[in-house]
């Protein structure tokens, strides 16, 4: 209760700050039970205040159930106050826990969840015991703070009080490991839990999806349908069919659509996964079903479709559909952005970006990104400057997202000395950033440089990744340092356990090739693992190039005759084998070469050049005039 002291100033605030009492009528009488109905039927802050003030008027301040119910009303998000309800709380001397576990909650729900921290140490300090009401949003808070050894310290009260086993309590236990990342203590929690109910295995599946296990999610999924008599519900449902399109698991995803028709029925959450799985799945017929069927299209499912459509190739439907959303959000705005970007139609996607800041809505660091990536795969220098100009004027966050973005644009753009500034001045730099800044180093002829900040990148402690490796492996490929370039394949295998790509095998026989090593890289490829022509084609590709600048027409010879063997349409293969002979003064043999490339109808593909004029990118056609200019 309230303290003498506290009490003279409660009420001091009551009647000089708060509002006019309540008039009731000559007939009725302010007592317990009115207070608590009029409590009950509070609809806003300033009808509370003014019941406040008729409680402290006729001495009703006292009970424990008004207070209680006080703190109700001023800890609800749709009428009340929680910096009022702070305040009313720092009057009352001793709490009791129903106050406590209010006042833990608010705080939780409203995000600070430090100050719902505090307050539980501050209850165990006046002696009082946390309830099953208590826990859980104390572990609510300490998950979103990611505080796993606070977490394991409030779990040795849970302990202690004798509530490890009670079900509300276990399952947001749960949570917070989920939250944090801790799967196997996840895992642990819900096996040892005597009695679990629906919310007990979604939390389960979340986690896993969460944590990027999606085929543990799936065999949790799995696992309630054997040994659990309950249904799974929507969150189930949704939760399971996000592990589903990680996995590209199709099958299981047309069981979960069959159970939801059949049993669970449809709900907006339910029909916009389902609608993702399959566009993602490349199932578009059945997700434009089921898009079509829904009563209500929200932008989430909207933005799915559009997604599906522009990664089958089908832009000009995804516009279409993009157009007819009566919302758009930024997502759906990026997603059409990057559709044209991915398919190299960025004239397109800059014009629906000046569409989009007509109409007033402000880009994210994604849109921006979509941009950058379209301008260094065009090479347009200006656009990216004036993206790069946005995204200052508008005091846009450069962190390591948007700076590796514009690293790579400058980079492509062979501005290289601005991806070293824009490098040097990311105040937190990830794998992708570092990576950014190699590649662009290694493209750009600083072999020193990027192996040098490859050296860096490890002394830090940042792990490199495949994409890493094929910078670094390019550098040595530029620099002709073939030693140094074994040395980091093997670094790359043995030290940190990257499986190489076709990319790592393409950089280390380009760096054997250019050194004239060719038999070590013809024996390179013949020790391939698992080897298919996907692969094999271009590699032995690189090495015909080599034996063509080295001079070596019998390996070419050889290796020309098992390229044509496995796709003889390749014209790039007989014009390599052609431009053998031709350096050798082998003339017949080249005049073979194009006569069975005639015979096999065989066409060399003509080059292609993009430029840049007053920030259009023209097309140029190698024999072809029909350009307009």
């Amino acid at each position: 209760m309230l303290s003498q002291t506290k009490l003279q100033l409660f009420k001091f605030a009551s009647l000089h700050i708060l509002p006019k009492p309540l008039h009731l009528s000559a007939s009725s009488r302010t007592t317990k039970i009115s207070c608590i109905s009029l409590l009950k039927k509070c609809k806003s802050m300033q009808h509370l205040k003014q019941i406040q003030t008729q409680i402290l008027i006729t001495g009703l301040h006292q009970s424990g159930d008004i207070l209680n119910k006080l703190m109700v009303c001023c800890t609800d998000p749709s009428i009340g106050d929680l910096h009022y309800a702070g305040k009313i709380f720092n009057y009352i001397d001793i709490p009791g826990l129903f106050i406590y576990n209010l006042m833990i909650k608010a705080f939780t729900k409203n995000g600070s969840f430090r100050k719902a921290v505090l307050l539980f140490r501050q209850l165990r300090e006046q002696g009082l015991s946390p309830d099953n009401f208590t826990y859980p949003f104390v572990f609510k808070a300490i998950g979103c703070l990611g505080e796993v050894r606070e977490g394991e310290k409030v779990y040795g009260f849970v302990v202690k009080s004798g509530l490890e086993f009670d079900t509300y309590v276990c399952n947001s236990l749960m949570d917070m490991y989920a939250e944090v990342g801790k799967v196997e203590n996840l895992k642990q929690v819900f096996e040892e839990m005597p009695e679990r109910d629906v919310v007990s295995w979604n939390i389960l599946i979340s986690g896993f999806v969460k944590c990027r296990r999606y085929e543990d999610a799936v065999d949790g999924f799995r696992l309630m349908q054997r040994q659990s008599s309950l249904m799974p519900d929507e969150a189930t449902v949704v939760c399971t069919l996000s592990a589903c399109t990680a996995l590209k698991m199709l099958d299981l995803g047309k069981e979960i659509h069959r159970y939801v028709s059949e049993k669970l029925g449809f709900t907006i959450k339910i029909g916009n996964a389902l609608v993702d799985m399959y566009c993602k799945c490349g199932h578009l017929s059945i997700a434009r079903q089921i898009f079509y069927d829904m009563p209500i299209k929200t932008v989430i499912c909207s933005t799915s479709m559009v997604s599906g459509y522009v990664n089958c190739g089908q832009l000009d439907e995804a516009r279409e559909l993009f157009e007819r959303s009566p919302v758009k959000d930024i997502v759906l705005w990026t997603a059409m952005i990057n559709g044209y970007v991915q398919f190299n139609r960025f004239d397109e996607a800059v014009a629906l970006f000046r569409e989009m800041q007509i109409k007033m809505v402000c880009p994210d660091r994604f849109t921006l990104v979509a941009l950058l990536t379209g301008c260094a795969q065009s090479g347009t220098l200006e656009q990216g400057q004036w993206i790069h100009g946005y995204i200052d004027e508008n005091k846009i966050t450069i962190d390591t997202v948007v700076g590796t973005a514009l690293i790579e644009m400058y980079a492509k753009c062979g501005f290289i000395e601005k991806s070293l500034e824009i490098f040097n001045g990311l105040q937190e730099k990830d794998t992708a950033s570092w990576t950014s800044i190699i590649c662009g180093l290694a493209m750009n002829g600083k072999t020193s440089k990027a192996l040098d900040l490859f050296s860096e990148m490890e002394q830090t402690g940042i792990k490199p990744d495949d994409i890493t490796f094929i910078g670094v492996l390019s550098a040595c490929s530029h620099g002709g340092l073939v030693e140094e370039g074994r040395n980091h394949f093997t670094s790359m295998t043995k030290v940190y356990r990257i499986e190489p790509k076709l990319e790592h095998y393409g950089c280390l026989i380009d760096i054997l090739g250019r050194a004239g090593q060719l038999d070590e890289a013809e024996e390179l490829i013949e020790k391939i693992p698992n080897v298919n022509n996907e692969v094999i084609i271009p590699l032995y590709g690189a090495l015909l190039s080599a034996c063509r600048t080295h001079g070596n027409v019998e390996m070419g010879e050889r290796v020309a005759k098992r390229l044509v063997g496995i796709d003889s349409g390749d014209s790039s293969v007989h014009s390599l084998l052609a431009n053998i002979y031709a350096s050798a003064d082998r003339w017949e043999d080249v005049t073979k070469v194009r006569r069975k490339m005639k015979k096999l109808g065989v066409k060399k593909v003509p080059g292609c050049s993009l430029v840049d004029v007053n920030g259009i990118v023209h097309e140029f056609l190698a024999g072809n005039a029909s350009h307009q200019k």
